[in-house]
């Protein structure tokens, strides 16, 4: 592995929670995801499923655990269940995990091959009341492939028709949305890689470099350090930042212009979440500062709302009415505007289109219940953004905070942010 090993503690704590929310006499089946097909006979890297590392830390194809955490016998209590071994497949895909590796790793005392797997599980979900099965049950997720963990749902339920079979993804959402700490240990380190890729890209924006070479230079930084892009990077430069999620990356970067950076690391599989708009001759114009110092302004005010006990939605709410004054003040919009707007139309939304943050974690839109309120330990992206697509530019800012009852703490705020502190990094170049 790349980052350092984790105490296995983290994982058999996790373990334990989940144990304390199921219902008695119940057994609970976790799986990694699939190694997803390319072209021919190619495949993506293996991107492990998150509820999956969360639990045990095993990044290895066709993993599976089994918790049953009132077995009569303790030792069908926790089995974790791996891929066996062989010569002919280490020569061809490298080392695969022991059975005491992936208990030091885990924490869990009993590892078997997966071929004992359906011997045991028959013996177990007999003895059952209940089996928790998983899915992706993240509301913005478009499934079109049929996963493993799909697969395995359809085959155990048509093996076990007369089972009470149960949604373990809500339980999973409870869980992972409060963030332990050395789960924040470890985002405050793909944070701080972050922060080294920013700078050096800071310090080598210049007119005439391409969007491709500045995805360049943080792939450079991020890799050395042990970390990997959390997601697709966004380096729009000009009018490419009012596009959301633009990912060509291959435009020049021209003089006067404003480059929307949003791009962040993974350590650990724990994600960071950062943007930072820059000029790219080192110096804001006066509107370009106007327009960016109201949207740090929101970014400031909305990264203290964040507070225990209060709706997501009604966060929303408040960021939307801090936007609405700056978009005033900046000339955007008019109160007679906001007079004669509709609810499902707000005037603001032409400048400001979408949500101003969401939980952060083992996944970059991470799983929670948002329906309910904020809870200390919750870690939030802050990221308002005005979009001007008639004047050919947009300004996004995004740092990400824990929510703590006595004040949030920005994992980024040693990100350089402010005007003044963006152009003399810039200015440092040489």
């Amino acid at each position: 592995m790349r980052y350092s090993p984790i105490n296995s503690s983290l994982f058999t704590g996790h373990r334990a929670r989940l144990g304390a929310l199921l219902l008695p006499n119940s057994l609970a089946l976790v799986n990694t995801n699939d190694a997803l097909p390319t072209n021919a006979d190619g495949n993506l890297l293996l991107r492990v499923n998150s509820d999956l590392f969360y639990l045990t830390g095993i990044e290895q194809e066709e993993t599976l655990l089994l918790l049953y955490p009132d077995a009569h016998d303790e030792k069908f209590r926790e089995i974790l269940f791996l891929r066996e071994p062989n010569a002919l497949m280490e020569t061809w895909e490298g080392h695969k995990l022991t059975k005491d590796e992936a208990k030091k790793i885990s924490g869990v005392a009993r590892v078997e091959w997966l071929s004992e797997f359906n011997g045991i599980l028959h013996r177990l979900i007999l003895e059952a009341e209940h089996v928790y099965l998983n899915a992706n049950e993240h509301k913005r997720a478009v499934i079109v492939m049929e996963t493993r963990e799909a697969r395995f749902v359809k085959s155990l339920r048509e093996r076990y028709p007369l089972h009470d079979y149960q949604r373990l993804a809500r339980l999973m959402h409870k869980l992972r949305v409060v963030k332990s700490e050395p789960e924040i240990a470890l985002l405050q380190e793909a944070c701080n890689i972050t922060d080294a890729g920013f700078r050096r890209v800071a310090r080598m924006v210049k007119p005439g470099v391409k969007e491709m070479e500045v995805e360049a230079e943080f792939a450079h930084e991020f890799i050395r350090r042990g970390g990997q892009f959390a997601y697709n990077p966004i380096i729009a430069t000009g009018g490419n930042a009012c596009i959301l999620h633009y990912v060509e990356n291959d435009r020049v970067c021209q003089p006067g212009e404003l480059l929307l950076l949003d791009v962040a690391a993974s350590y650990a599989n724990y994600n960071a979440d950062l943007t930072r708009t820059i000029p790219v001759n080192g110096r804001f114009t006066p509107r370009q500062k106007q327009v960016y110092n109201a949207v740090l302004r929101v970014l400031r005010a909305v990264s203290q709302a964040a507070v225990p006990g209060k709706l997501p939605k009604d966060w929303q709410k408040e960021a939307e009415a801090f936007m609405e004054k700056e978009l005033v003040d900046l000339g955007l919009i008019s109160l007679d505007d906001i007079k004669n707007q509709s609810a499902d139309s707000p005037a603001l939304k032409k400048y400001f289109m979408h949500g101003v943050g969401h939980p952060l974690g083992l996944d970059v839109h991470d799983v929670g219940l948002t329906v309910e309120p904020m809870q200390e330990g919750w870690v939030m992206t802050v990221e308002p953004g005005i979009y001007l697509k008639e004047e050919g530019f947009a300004v996004r800012l995004e740092n990400d905070i824990v929510v703590r009852s006595g004040g949030n703490v920005d994992l980024l705020g040693h990100t350089p942010i402010e005007v003044d502190e963006i152009e003399a990094l810039m200015q440092s170049r040489s």
